[in-house]
């Protein structure tokens, strides 16, 4: 393994899951991940389109407008090219009163060769845990993030906290764990259907229910047949509606009017 990373070093991202470990005991794991080394190249490939668009204005207008200056124009097209990181093997040149990129096919070679590609780094011994395990369980920190990011929409929001002082912050941050557990249970059960967990949680608020009132025999609320839709999200979290509901009158708080109680305290 040695032998084939000094001759070939890049070729180690070709064999799957590969590893190297060092004298000291670090494992350092290589990866080539082919659908994003191919989104690296979609991006790359519409940077330098969005570029040569621009390019494209910037000639017309300099056709259009005789007096304007070229070295302008040229300035502002190597600023965009700077803005979106692609410096290195594409630059802008002046011909005449046109401007025309030149790419770097060497340069952009040597960029592209790493798309993909990822290393992981550990201490971990190898009796501890295989490079399979280590690449699995870094796989899993994207469910991670995706959960951070769930906790920050709007559909939790865990900010902004309104609270003061440190206990009330952390049951508001526990309520909200406790609902982003809520969400991947809900995500998990509807992932046979092409709907995201807010867009079931729409269709299920359409679910009504009817106050009937009987004379002298108080009320309940009458829960009509959901539809079809509805139906298929609720029978795939093993959720029977009732019939009927009895009839109580709750005071709920929303946050609005919660917060407008609060100016008045």
């Amino acid at each position: 393994m040695t032998n084939l990373f000094l001759r070939n070093p890049l070729g180690l991202f070709d064999s799957g899951l590969c590893e190297i470990q060092t004298p000291d005991g670090i494992r350092y794991i290589l990866r080539n991940n082919p659908v994003r080394a191919e989104e690296l190249s979609g991006n790359r490939f519409a940077k330098r389109r969005s570029i040569e668009e621009a390019l494209i204005r910037k000639n017309d207008y300099l056709s259009a407008h005789s007096r304007a200056k070229v070295s302008v124009a040229e300035k502002e097209i190597s600023k965009k090219i700077k803005q979106v990181r692609v410096d290195k093997w594409l630059t802008v040149r002046i011909d005449g009163r046109m401007l025309n990129l030149s790419v770097n096919e060497d340069a952009l070679k040597e960029a592209s060769h790493l798309d993909g590609c990822y290393v992981i780094k550990t201490d971990l011994p190898a009796s501890v845990a295989s490079k399979e395990t280590i690449h699995s369980r870094y796989k899993d920190l994207a469910t991670v993030e995706q959960a951070f990011r769930t906790c920050k929409t709007d559909l939790l929001e865990v900010r902004p906290v309104f609270v003061r002082n440190e206990k009330s912050t952390r049951g508001h941050v526990f309520v909200v764990m406790l609902a982003y557990m809520i969400i991947r249970h809900l995500r998990e059960s509807w992932q046979q259907f092409d709907v995201t967990v807010e867009e079931g949680l729409k269709q299920l608020a359409t679910l009504t229910s009817i106050k009937i009132k009987i004379k002298g025999k108080g009320s309940c609320l009458k829960i009509p047949r959901p539809r079809e839709q509805s139906r298929r999200l609720l029978e795939a979290l093993n959720i029977s509606l009732p019939d009927v509901l009895p009839h109580r009158e709750v005071h709920v708080d929303t946050r609005k009017k919660l917060q407008e109680r609060r100016k008045y305290r």
